[in-house]
């Protein structure tokens, strides 16, 4: 069976494959190859700016003519590689010798032993693999998410002075502004995106163990450690870490893990809350000519969307939890239980992606139904009781929470009439009752945010 958006295992690359597909570009087998060419490349281009002797003739205008090696890489030549691989059972040593080959053309043949050079399978991976995931978090991630919060930035000052019902508990609370709801998911969103901003995108390089020992005995009068932080640092973009084993402990990948996990919890939450309130009535929602929401009851108009987004932003937090919990872990200086697990990375980043892009799909077919919210506040006068007391006290009046705790936590509706009874019949001066009467829940919302 060939394979194919109807054929394929997960719905990743299945039902939603053209939400997910440019993540292709950091995540496929093919995007994994490519990247390990390029870094192979540049490092063979960073050793011959050492002027080591056996690369005293390397002529560097050719760099350019190696760096269209990874820069035109093709889908024939990960298949080269990928065949190559059948007979050597190893992914990168199937990219050296494709290097080898396309150096031999240029007729670089003496310098072929200088590809991959000292180093390990993971001086290759722990660099290619951090490098595809700072470009898809920086190309597709942020952006899109920069869009949802921008949206909801937009619907936060459009909504600024519509008053809502509160409800903590589930049940009806100090009034408050729609607006300044959206606002708390912005707000949290961004103090997240700060804190994710500040973490490293780490590498490993440093030879089979971590201590250039192949470099240092070839060469000990070079300085590998400032060769390596420069490669990674500078030539990469990267981060690199100074003590390791065979391996990048992960750490701070495990950190950018749980960074995207906590921008999904406030996501779920936001799924939730917005569902409810459709639920309330306070939505509705746009209707496409065409579309079904049960296959059983014509009236249905369901909040899919944020259903959609909701499941999917649990799978991708379920996969970051196992990331973040296994890959600082590694037996002595290291085993190969992270290579498979590496190969994952790109699985929760397209849920997560299949998640934003849904819950902004159901932002943008809200409607708000502003006459809801004004009926629920009509029916809880009672959420004023806050409001009275607090004056009272200001005023000093003798307990006056309790006061109206007997006036309101009663089984009788509380309406404006009550409550003006009740005020009239305090001992307070007119001006404090005109006071009180004049607040209500529409306008009972706190500061302005």
């Amino acid at each position: 069976m060939t394979l194919s958006a109807l054929t394929a295992v997960s719905p990743i690359d299945g039902r939603y494959h053209t939400t997910t597909k440019e993540l292709s570009a950091y995540f496929s087998e093919f995007a994994l190859i490519k990247h390990r060419v390029l870094v192979e490349v540049e490092y063979f281009i960073a050793l011959a700016d050492t002027k080591i002797p056996q690369l005293a003739g390397y002529d560097s205008k050719l760099s350019e003519q190696l760096r269209s090696i990874y820069r035109d890489f093709s889908i024939e030549d990960a298949y080269w590689i990928k065949d190559t691989e059948k007979i050597t059972n190893h992914d990168v040593k199937a990219v050296e010798y494709f290097l080898k080959d396309k150096f031999h053309k240029l007729g670089l043949q003496n310098h072929l032993e200088f590809i991959h050079f000292g180093l390990t399978s993971q001086d290759i991976n722990n660099t290619a693999i951090p490098y595809c995931w700072r470009e898809a978090l920086q190309n597709t991630y942020l952006p899109l998410l920069a869009e949802m919060t921008n949206e909801l930035d937009v619907l936060a000052t459009e909504w600024k002075d519509i008053a809502m019902l509160a409800r903590t508990h589930g049940q009806p609370a100090s009034p408050t502004r729609l607006g300044k709801e959206m606002k708390v998911f912005t707000e949290r969103i961004s103090k997240q995106l700060e804190l994710l901003g500040q973490i490293p995108h780490s590498a490993k390089f440093g030879g089979a163990t971590g201590n250039f020992n192949a470099h240092h005995i070839a060469y000990p009068d070079q300085d590998w450690v400032a060769f390596g932080n420069n490669f990674v640092n500078n030539i990469l973009g990267l981060h690199r870490a100074q003590t390791t084993t065979q391996i990048e402990h992960y750490d701070n990948f495990a950190a950018s893990c749980d960074a995207i996990k906590r921008i999904n919890n406030i996501l779920i939450d936001l799924c939730r809350d917005i569902w409810t309130y459709i639920s309330m009535d306070y939505f509705k929602q746009k209707i496409t000519a065409g579309q079904v929401g049960s296959s059983a009851m014509p009236h249905k108009v369901n909040p899919i969307d944020f259903e959609n987004a909701e499941g999917n932003f649990g799978l991708a937090n379920a996969i970051f939890e196992h990331l973040a919990a296994k890959l600082p872990i590694s037996r002595l200086q290291r085993d190969l239980t992270d290579s498979t697990v590496l190969r994952n990375i790109g699985v929760p980043l397209a849920h997560t992606i299949i998640g934003i892009k849904s819950t902004l799909r159901g932002i943008r077919k809200l409607i708000l139904n502003e006459s809801a919210l004004r009926n629920d506040l009509e029916n809880n006068w009672a959420v004023v009781a806050e409001a009275i007391q607090t004056i009272l006290r200001r005023e000093g009046y003798p307990k006056p929470y309790e006061a109206l705790k007997d006036l309101t936590r009663t089984n009788t509706q509380v309406t404006q009439e009550t409550i003006a009874m009740f005020v009239d019949g305090l001992a307070i001066p007119d001006a404090v009752k005109n006071e009180i009467k004049a607040i209500t829940p529409w306008n009972y919302t706190g500061v302005t945010w």
